[in-house]
C-alpha cells in the first residue's frame, strides 16, 4: 500500500478536525497516521509537530502526519463533503467512519451514498456530534455519536476510538445522523442572521425549535428516526452550531445579519462553511422527497442575495397558522 507503517486509525485529511480527531485517537493510547494531501504541507506539519490550524495544540508522539495512505484497522475519512469522491478511491481497505456534514452538490447525496458509490466495497459509517475542532484537541469533555447499520462496524470504532474526554455513542440509524448534520448548519445560519439583525433570543430560539421540526420531517421522509434527530447528532449538534461562538456557520450567518453582502460575509473565512455549500443541495433534495423546509429555503436566498434577513423574517411570520 504504501512506505507509512500500518497504524490501528488513519486520518484521512488534515484540517483542524481530522487533526482533532488524530489528537483524540491518539490520546486514546491508539497509534495514528494522519494523511494531509500536499507532501509539502505533511511534512511542515510532522517537523513542527503541530498544525497551524490548531496553534499552539502540540501532536503527540503517537501520530505520524504523511501524504501516502497506510493500512489501518479503521479509516477516519475527515476532508470536506465537496472532496468525498475523489478522495475515496485512495482509501485502503478497512472500515471508514466518515467525519464529514453536507450534501454534496450536484448529486444531492449524503456522505455515506457518496461513498458507497466510489467503494461499495468497504464497511461504512458516521462519526458525527456536537463537537469543535479546538475543544477536542485540547482535551475538553465532550460527546459524539459512531453511526452504522453494521452493529460490528460500531462495537469496533468505538473500541478504538474510546477514551480520553470524547464520550461515544452508538446508533444504527446512519440517515438522521447525517440529515441531522448536514441540516443544522443551515439551521445556524439563519441563526446567526438572526442575532446579527437584532431579532433578539426569542427568534433565535423559534429558529432553533422550528429548525429541529424542519430536520426532524426530512430524516423521517429519508428512512431516518425522529428519535435520532433528538440526539446529539441533531438536537446536539444544532444547538452548539446555533450558539457556539466557533460556529463559521452562526458567524456567517451574524455577518449577513449585519449587512454583509454574501460575498463580503464569505470573504471572512479561511475555512470551509458547510451550510453554505449545503444549503441549496439539502432543498434540492428535500424538494424531491416532498418535505417543506421553510427555515431553508430563507437561508439560501439570503445566501443568493435575493432578500435580507428583514423580508426572509416577513415571509417566515406570514405563513399559515398551524398546530406544532
Amino acid at each position: 500500500m504504501s512506505e507509512v507503517p500500518a497504524a490501528d486509525v488513519l486520518v484521512v485529511g488534515a484540517g483542524a478536525w481530522g487533526t482533532a480527531l488524530a489528537i483524540h485517537a491518539a490520546s486514546s493510547g491508539r497509534s495514528v497516521r494522519l494523511w494531509a494531501r500536499d507532501p509539502a504541507r505533511a511534512a511542515a506539519i510532522e517537523a513542527a509537530r503541530e498544525n497551524p490550524r490548531l496553534p499552539g495544540v502540540r501532536l503527540p508522539a503517537a501520530i505520524r502526519v504523511a501524504a501516502t495512505m497506510a493500512a489501518a484497522d479503521l479509516v477516519l475519512l475527515a476532508v470536506p463533503v465537496a472532496h468525498l469522491a475523489a478522495t475515496a478511491a485512495w482509501l485502503p481497505d478497512a472500515p471508514v467512519l466518515v467525519c464529514a456534514k453536507g450534501f454534496e452538490v450536484g448529486t444531492l447525496r449524503l456522505p455515506l451514498e457518496t461513498l458507497a458509490a466510489i467503494r461499495p466495497d468497504l464497511r461504512a459509517g458516521v462519526l458525527t456530534g456536537p463537537n469543535f475542532a479546538g475543544e477536542i484537541a485540547r482535551g475538553l469533555p465532550g460527546a459524539s455519536v459512531v453511526a452504522a447499520t453494521d452493529a460490528g462496524l460500531r462495537r469496533e470504532a468505538m473500541r478504538l476510538l474510546s477514551g480520553g474526554a470524547l464520550r461515544l455513542y452508538g446508533n444504527a440509524d446512519a440517515i438522521g445522523a447525517q440529515v441531522g448534520g448536514a441540516a443544522k448548519n443551515v439551521i445556524a445560519i439563519a441563526a446567526g442572521a438572526a442575532i446579527g439583525a437584532g431579532f433578539g433570543e426569542n427568534a433565535r430560539a423559534a429558529l432553533v425549535t422550528r429548525g429541529l421540526a424542519e430536520i426532524a420531517r426530512l430524516a423521517l421522509a429519508l428512512g431516518g428516526r425522529a428519535t435520532t434527530v433528538a440526539g446529539l447528532s441533531g438536537l446536539g449538534d444544532l444547538v452548539l452550531t446555533c450558539t457556539g461562538a466557533a460556529s463559521r456557520n452562526f458567524a456567517l450567518g451574524l455577518a449577513l445579519g449585519r449587512g454583509a453582502t454574501p460575498a463580503q460575509a464569505m470573504a471572512g473565512h479561511s475555512h470551509a462553511v458547510e451550510g453554505a455549500a449545503s444549503a441549496a443541495p439539502l432543498l434540492a433534495r428535500a424538494a424531491a422527497a416532498g418535505v417543506e423546509m421553510p427555515i431553508c429555503e430563507e437561508v439560501a436566498g439570503l445566501l443568493a442575495g435575493k432578500a435580507g434577513p428583514a423580508e426572509a423574517l416577513r415571509r417566515l411570520l406570514s405563513r399559515t397558522q398551524t398546530d406544532e
